[in-house]
């Protein structure tokens, strides 16, 4: 709940003041049940997530949507071993779990023909999907490169019947079609001389390093320009990690480098396989989807049935992974001759018949501050905002809290018919029809009458002369990831901490914290457009400010680190209450 302190006053001048100028001013196009009477006319803070201050990284955000491709030498298997299904883990990985000799391995290459492998095809597949870039596995755990390499006859062009490298034609059509291209990389290398580990978490060698930086530099000087470089797994060092992400850097500047070369030395985030974070995350990310939870490379067994129902649970991941402002990256496994599974195609077509059912609703749409909802998602688009159900009410009525700008139209994406909509303070309430009119995720539209602002639920206001006092339940908190140098270690860092206020005039205010803080770490304490620095010791020690606080404006106190070394450093702040006070 909104705590609101010492404001009947002035929202009884705003009601009077309303109203004048409703008496003094012409009609206007908005209908008359957007007038917000019901509650404050504060503005609020800007409601769309922009990405990131660095323009390549930025760009890469705004590819959203893309495909991933596990296609290797296991592609051959399609997940069988001497006749039998292997049953346990992933099938790219069968070589381990059937527990396949290097020289039974090398069998399976020799009749390794991908004659059906079309780049064409593939690439077309993906714009019909909506995608925009594509990432197909150069090396995955069995060492095998499915690229031409001078580093070991290891690979499929020396090492196959079919002798070509199928990479540098994916490559070169995604360049021909206007689609970006990237590489996946395992930093576990089964040939090179790593043991069988479940948890793929082995540590480099030395002796390792010249082939994985030789293949590197072969990956990001011959495939024209490379989008993203997707490491996965293994346990290197600071110092290896920061070794092979500078190669990226040197020769590929302005692709963007995963968090799975480790040690925090990536420049967006991989979560975990098909995770939908349950919190709005802060910095670049990405989510890592498959078609089927139980494999990524083809397998020849695997069920395939309820094609609708994949649509509809791959559609809500994708809405899901873009509201929060992630990059979803959704994987297809190829069998062994390079053909598309039928299925997979279909579920990719579907998915993009429902992107051009509602264009802007999520590609090139941004992500909102609403995060999730009982009842769905929220994107933004320009004037339009898209309201994703997922889960479409029994009450018959859809609820947006916090709404801080007029609404102008309102109708279920697709469809003619207008909604009935009214406010409720500063929640829209929309009435919904009896039935959707999408069967696979149904999105209402709703055109704004300016920028999408917000007022955050657990927005504080101030009253004349009077100090807040917020507890930790009143404080928002910005999420990342850090790691140790491997996935295991991989854990949940909070990067910031945020209270919202509003006053009812301008105001000089000092800000106090009390808790605790890493005495070492510097704080940027930032209370609108204005901050100041103070040192952790300091922090919880004494008033930082004054700060200039407008009227009738949410206004944000943020506070996180000064120079954090990564985007997922812990902020190492516990605020066990914050006293915001007039000076």
């Amino acid at each position: 709940m909104r705590k609101v302190i010492g404001v009947m006053l002035a929202l009884l001048l705003a009601v009077v003041a309303d109203v004048g100028a409703a008496a003094a001013s012409p009609p206007t196009a908005v209908a008359p049940q957007d007038d917000r009477t019901g509650g404050p006319r504060t503005q609020g803070i800007p409601g769309e997530i922009e990405p990131s201050d660095d323009k390549d990284l930025a760009a890469w955000q705004r590819l959203q949507y893309g495909m991933f491709i596990h296609w290797g030498l296991f592609s051959e298997l399609g997940g069988v071993w001497q006749g039998e299904p292997v049953t346990k883990g992933y099938s790219e990985q069968i070589q381990m779990w059937a527990d396949i000799s290097e020289e039974e391995y090398l069998e399976v290459a020799q009749r390794f023909r991908p004659d059906r492998f079309d780049p064409a095809e593939i690439c077309s597949l993906v714009k019909q999907a909506g995608m925009r870039y594509v990432v197909i596995t150069s090396k995955h755990h069995d060492g095998f490169s499915m690229f031409d390499t001078d580093t070991t006859g290891y690979d499929v062009v020396d090492a196959t019947p079919y002798g070509k490298d199928p990479l540098k034609a994916l490559a070169d059509e995604c360049r021909s079609q206007g689609l970006k291209f990237g590489f996946y990389f395992s930093l576990v290398d089964w040939h090179q001389g790593h043991d069988f580990d479940g948890n793929n978490n082995n540590p480099i060698p030395a002796s390792m390093e010249p082939v994985i930086e030789g293949q590197l530099r072969e990956l990001m000087t011959g495939y024209g320009d490379i989008a993203e470089v997707w490491f996965d797994m293994s346990s290197p060092t600071a110092a290896q990690s920061e070794k092979f992400a500078g190669i990226v850097r040197e020769l590929q500047p302005k692709a963007a480098v995963n968090s799975r070369v480790w040690n925090n030395k990536g420049d967006f985030r991989t979560l975990g396989d098909n995770e939908i974070p349950s919190v709005a995350l802060d910095g670049a990310w990405q989510t890592p989807a498959s078609v089927y939870h139980e494999t990524w490379g083809y397998r020849s067994w695997q069920k395939r049935d309820d094609l609708p129902g994949k649509i509809r649970d791959l559609v809500g991941g994708l809405t899901g992974v873009r509201a929060r402002g992630g990059n979803y990256l959704l994987n297809i496994g190829p069998r062994g001759d390079g053909s598309v599974v039928e299925f997979e195609a279909d579920v990719l077509r579907g998915m993009g018949d429902w992107l051009r059912r509602h264009p802007g609703a999520v590609l090139g749409a941004s992500a909102t501050r609403f995060g999730g909802q009982p009842w769905g998602e929220v994107t933004v688009n320009g004037p339009d905002l898209f309201l994703h159900v997922t889960q479409w009410p029994k009450s018959g009525e859809l609820r947006l809290p916090g709404l801080a700008t007029s609404v102008r139209d309102v109708r279920e994406d697709g469809s003619k018919d207008r909604l009935d909509r009214r406010w409720d303070r500063d929640d829209l309430v929309v009435t919904l029809p009896d039935r959707p009119h999408d069967d696979v995720l149904p999105v209402v539209k709703v055109e704004l009458g300016g920028e999408l602002r917000i007022i955050p639920e657990r927005t504080v206001a101030l009253g004349p002369d009077e100090a807040a006092v917020l507890d930790p339940g009143d404080i928002e908190h910005g999420y990342s990831y850090a790691d140790s140098g491997s996935y295991y270690s991989t854990r949940r860092t909070t990067v910031r901490h945020t209270a919202h206020l509003t006053a009812d005039r301008a105001e000089r205010l000092t800000v106090e914290v009390r808790g605790e803080a890493r005495p070492e770490a510097l704080y940027r304490v930032q209370v609108g457009k204005h901050s100041r620095l103070v040192q952790g010791a300091d922090l919880t020690r004494r008033a930082v400010g004054p700060f200039s606080v407008p009227g009738d404006k949410v206004t944000p106190v943020t506070i996180r680190l000064a120079a954090p070394e990564h985007a997922g450093e812990e902020l190492g702040l516990r605020i066990d209450e914050l006293r915001v006070a007039p000076r």
